[in-house]
C-alpha cells in the first residue's frame, strides 16, 4: 500500500527540503507528524515494519539526515523501536516519555517555589480518591490477598527503619488494578514514578515510616470491608499528610488557587475525564 499522493505532496509541502524560512524544530515537528500520518495511514500496529530510511526519504521528500533524526525523536516519544542491523518499528507506546517530563518539571521547581511538585501530588490524589471507591468494588479475594502481603512487607520494613518505596508503588498499582484499564493503570504508574523522583530529591524531614505503613494499612483494612467512601477518604488523608511532608520544606507560600487546581482533592475544582466520573 503506496503512501497517498495528496498527502505525500502536503508533507514535501509543508517540510521542504530546501527551506531557509523554517526554523529546524518547525521542520523536525512538521515531519514527526508526518511518520505518524504515515503509520496511520498505513495501519500498521505494534511490532509491525517501518519503511526502511531510504524508503522515508523518497516517501517523504526530504533529507536522510532529516528522517535519521525525525526517527530518533520519536523513539525517544516511545512511538517507534528502533532495532540495531533490522530495522525501524512501530512500538506499543509508552507514558516513560511523560514520566521523565513530569519529573524535570517537579524537580526543577524545587529550586523555586515547589509548585510544580505540589501540583503532582495534587493530579495524582484527585484521580486516585476519585476512583478508588469504583477498584473497591470490583476488588476480588486475590486482590485483597495482594494488597495484605505488600501492607506486611511494608509494616516489617517500617519496623527495621527500612524504606519501603518500591513496595508502596506497588500497592498503588495492585489497589487500581481490578479497574482493568491498561491507560489508566500507566497514567497512574507515570504521576507515581514521577512523584517518587521528588521524594528521593527531598530531604527526609517528617517522614514517618510506621505512619505511612498504618495510613496503607488502613487502607487496605477498608478496602477488604467494602468500604469505598471510606477508602476515599482514607486516601485523601494519606495524600494530605504527603502534601504536609513538602510543606515542611520551607518554600514561600503558593497560592495553588490561583492556578489550574486547588487543594480540596474533593472539590468541585478538579476535572475528572468523563469515561471515570
Amino acid at each position: 500500500m503506496g503512501y497517498p499522493m495528496s498527502l505525500k505532496k502536503n508533507i514535501q509541502d509543508q517540510v521542504p527540503t530546501q527551506d531557509p524560512s523554517l526554523t529546524s524544530e518547525t521542520s523536525n515537528s512538521l515531519l514527526h507528524n508526518s511518520i505518524i500520518e504515515l503509520i496511520l495511514n498505513r495501519r500498521l500496529r505494534p511490532g509491525d515494519a517501518l519503511p526502511n530510511e531510504r524508503e522515508l526519504v523518497e516517501e517523504l521528500g526530504v533529507g536522510r539526515n532529516s528522517v535519521r533524526e525525525a526517527i530518533k525523536s520519536l523513539q525517544a516519544l516511545g512511538v517507534v523501536t528502533i532495532k540495531r542491523g533490522s530495522g525501524t518499528y512501530v512500538s506499543a507506546g509508552s507514558l516513560d516519555p511523560l514520566v521523565n517530563l513530569l519529573s524535570y518539571l517537579a524537580r526543577i521547581s524545587l529550586h523555586t517555589d515547589g509548585r510544580a511538585a505540589l501540583e503532582l501530588v495534587q493530579v495524582r490524589a484527585a484521580l486516585e480518591v476519585e476512583l478508588v471507591a469504583r477498584a473497591v468494588a470490583q476488588t476480588r479475594p486475590d486482590d485483597l490477598a495482594r494488597l495484605e502481603a505488600l501492607v506486611i512487607i511494608m509494616e516489617t520494613r517500617a519496623g527495621l527503619g527500612q524504606s519501603f518505596t518500591d513496595i508502596d508503588m506497588a500497592f498503588h498499582a495492585a489497589l487500581y488494578a481490578p479497574l482493568g484499564h491498561g491507560l489508566l493503570s500507566e497514567l497512574l504508574r507515570a504521576f507515581w514514578l514521577a512523584y517518587r523522583s521528588i521524594a528521593e530529591t527531598i530531604p527526609d524531614r517528617g517522614v514517618d515510616l510506621a505512619t505511612t505503613a498504618a495510613d496503607h494499612r488502613l487502607i487496605y483494612d477498608l478496602v477488604a470491608k467494602g468500604d469505598g467512601a471510606g477508602a476515599a477518604v482514607a486516601v485523601r488523608n494519606h495524600f494530605n499528610g504527603i502534601r504536609s511532608h513538602i510543606d515542611k520544606l520551607g518554600w514561600p507560600h503558593v497560592n495553588l488557587d490561583s492556578g489550574p487546581v486547588t487543594w480540596d482533592v474533593m472539590g468541585p475544582n478538579i476535572a475528572i475525564p468523563g469515561e471515570f466520573a
